[in-house]
């Protein structure tokens, strides 16, 4: 993403020699997602602010300071939704989707918004794709979504990848956890910057992934949740692992791994990547196994991840791309002929090629500069007699063609 697309508001522009790195993200994503038996699903870029209060947390850094919240003309709160799982977990709920078999497995693809710092690869609208298996506890399901990440930067190529690893546990035996770092955290007050000190009731965790100095110092003596897991918790961390080591995925155990919103429980991860620098974050995910009922459905266990779209064409350094070939440019060698060329182009394109022709009045002469820059492969020259030559745009060869035998003459798509 070249930095002079950025708008003042953290936005940016998609232009066309940009689009085909995008639409290969997305295929790729679509391939991958699609052999696992993952189906496609889309909500609306607008939810009712309660859904996130609720699932996301009210602690977070999204709720509290991201969001972009408004009130519509009935007077309801809604916001344009900052990540995917909550709205898809609302989905699951009011489509009865419990009913079908488990887990029940979806992704998708699109935009989000959180009104954060515009920076190298982050934008406040942005796009991600992420993968949901919704409805088993099982930690081949964990390993499954993992694998299925790890083989989406694998095969678009992204460079520098490492798979960081933990556990948050249940929420019970977090309970016990958070109130020991809040004892860890309070010991030591002085030293903690003010955003931390500020949390230490509400959000404790958060510490772990403060850049303050003094804040650092502090956690790399704090306990870690990973140290604290009962046994069902380590059991299934324990079995993640191996089924991953079975797979010959690496990965760094991470104890101090918490990722930023509260319903996360038992395994989390993310996948960093060394060419983003300080924001080495590309994508990553992890259980949640109480937000569904949390937003008013029935006890549901689920996984899942985003990775974005922006972070992963930065860390390939891929934005625009040469435009790409075009079967044929349609020339008129007269004016009169302009009507028949439309006629022609219409043919090519219905027989699946990619054709066009100049709709600038220009003469010939630039008619096939015109031809050259749009990277055509031959340009189909209508002479005012009604012959027709096609020019390789190469080698400059032409030959006459019968109009009858254009497109076998043409050839097969250039792709």
């Amino acid at each position: 993403m070249s930095k002079r697309h950025q708008g003042p508001r953290g936005t940016f522009d998609i232009l066309p020699s940009e689009d085909p790195a995008r639409e290969r993200v997305a295929r790729v994503a679509r391939e991958i997602l699609g052999r696992a038996r993952y189906g496609r699903i889309e909500t609306p870029a607008f939810e009712d602010t309660e859904l996130f209060e609720r699932g996301v947390g009210e602690a977070t850094d999204i709720v509290r300071k991201e969001m972009f919240s408004f009130e519509d003309l009935g007077g309801r709160s809604v916001t344009l939704r900052p990540e995917g799982t909550a709205p898809i977990c609302r989905a699951y709920v009011e489509h009865g989707m419990h009913k079908l078999a488990a887990p029940v497995k979806l992704w998708y693809l699109g935009p989000f918004f959180r009104y954060e710092a515009p920076q190298s690869g982050r934008f406040r609208q942005f796009n991600q794709i992420g993968a949901e298996a919704i409805g088993s506890e099982s930690p081949l399901v964990d390993a499954e979504v993992i694998m299925l990440l790890r083989d989406l930067l694998d095969e678009l190529g992204v460079p520098g990848v490492e798979l960081r690893l933990g556990s948050l546990g249940s929420p019970e035996s977090r309970a016990a956890y958070r109130e020991e770092l809040r004892d860890h955290l309070r010991a030591h007050e002085d030293e903690l910057s003010a955003d931390v000190r500020e949390r230490i009731e509400s959000n404790p965790l958060r510490a772990f992934d403060s850049d303050h100095p003094g804040t650092r110092t502090v956690m790399a003596g704090a306990p870690t949740m990973l140290e604290r897991l009962d046994d069902a918790d380590a059991g299934h961390f324990e079995a993640v692992r191996r089924l991953l080591d079975d797979g010959g995925v690496p990965y760094r155990v991470d104890g101090t791994l918490v990722r930023g919103l509260d319903y996360y429980t038992r395994t989390v991860f993310e996948f960093t990547c060394d060419r983003l620098g300080a924001q080495s974050g590309i994508g990553g995910g992890g259980r949640y196994d109480r937000l569904i009922e949390q937003i008013g459905g029935p006890p549901t266990p689920a996984i899942g991840w985003a990775v974005g779209v922006e972070r992963i064409l930065l860390a390939l350094a891929e934005g625009e791309a040469p435009a790409a070939r075009s079967d044929a440019f349609v020339v008129a060698g007269d004016p009169a002929q302009r009507e028949r060329a439309m006629a022609i182009v219409t043919e090519l394109r219905h027989a699946g090629l990619s054709a066009d022709l100049d709709l600038a009045d220009r003469g010939v002469k630039g008619q096939m500069k015109q031809a050259d820059r749009a990277g055509a492969r031959l340009a189909v020259i209508l002479d005012e007699d009604g012959s027709i030559l096609v020019r390789d745009m190469e080698s400059g060869e032409q030959r006459p063609v019968d109009p009858a035998r254009l497109v076998e003459e043409i050839g097969p798509p250039t792709g």
